[in-house]
């Protein structure tokens, strides 16, 4: 083996490297805001419970948004099925953003709407991105 090859198989270890930390950190800043979300539904039951029904959304619905959210965010940072829950999280952002915040002439509510269309976006990126050869499905 020469130094030439060597140095690129050095380069390409190292690439991979870094993506793979970079996927964990991206995993990981996409997941967070669920997993507090859920949190935060648990803490808050009746009001979030409420908060559901406003839409015209069960109040029966809300273990599982928060069996989602705590579940599947830590599946995505744990590199389990990440393709399949990226493509879950990113509906559940569309859905999120056009039930509950598309009230877009209020300032609040329209940030909300495109944080929600960001990260439906970012998820999607992630399923499209995430090596298939670790069993991320």
């Amino acid at each position: 083996m020469n130094s030439h090859s060597t140095i690129e198989q050095q380069a390409t270890a190292s690439k991979l490297n870094v993506s793979n930390v970079t996927e964990l950190f991206g995993r990981i800043g996409l997941a967070a805001i669920f997993f507090i979300s859920g949190i935060n539904k648990v803490q808050f039951y009746e009001g979030n419970a409420v908060f559901l029904a406003s839409s015209g959304m069960p109040e029966w619905l809300l273990p599982a948004v928060i069996t989602f959210e705590l579940v599947g965010s830590v599946a995505i940072v744990i590199g389990f099925q990440v393709r399949i829950l990226a493509v879950a999280f990113a509906g559940f952002s569309l859905v999120t953003a056009l039930l509950y915040h598309n009230n877009l002439g209020d300032q609040i509510q329209f940030i909300l709407f495109f944080k929600n269309i960001a990260m439906a976006g970012g998820f999607l990126v992630l399923a499209s991105h995430t090596q298939s050869v670790r069993g991320n499905y």
